[in-house]
């Protein structure tokens, strides 16, 4: 007896490592993916907030529109999303071929697509390992907008 508790010494180290790291892993890889994605979405909500904030205090449509994608690409690059990747949508209600009046409703929307990390492009064959993420904002006009 004394031959097979010898045998068997020193092999609970290497099973707690073993059991461990296959544990451990994807616990990490799980953290790391809910990072990136909280991170994303953090981003695309931030970015349509701020760019239809500045949309409905522009004095033109075409300055509004400049400084909307101006911010977009701020608050993009801030959580490192690339801003050329986004795609971004601008309505108004009620529809009108000016967003800029008196109390109209200006929603803008956000769209990026965020790879997983750690993801190589050979598993990925079908296209990108991608988790899309999408935002809207809805701001009003000012009733006071174009008022001298």
């Amino acid at each position: 007896m004394g031959d097979a508790i010898r045998a068997e010494e020193g092999t609970a180290s290497l099973e707690f490592v073993t059991a461990g790291l296959i544990l451990l892993l994807p616990l990490v890889y799980l953290v790391l993916t809910m990072s990136a994605l909280q991170a994303a979405s953090l981003a695309v909500e931030g970015a349509a907030r701020q760019a239809v904030r500045v949309y409905v205090q522009a004095p033109d449509t075409h300055s509004a529109e400049a400084e909307a994608d101006r911010a977009i690409r701020f608050a993009l690059a801030d959580y490192g999303i690339d801003s050329s990747t986004a795609s971004v949508s601008i309505s108004c209600s009620p529809q009108a071929s000016e967003c800029l009046r008196r109390r109209a409703a200006v929603t803008i929307s956000v769209e990026v697509s965020v790879g997983l990390p750690l993801v190589p492009s050979v598993l990925s064959a079908g296209g990108p390992a991608a988790v899309p993420l999408r935002s809207t904002a809805t701001e009003r006009v000012s009733r006071f907008w174009g008022a001298p």
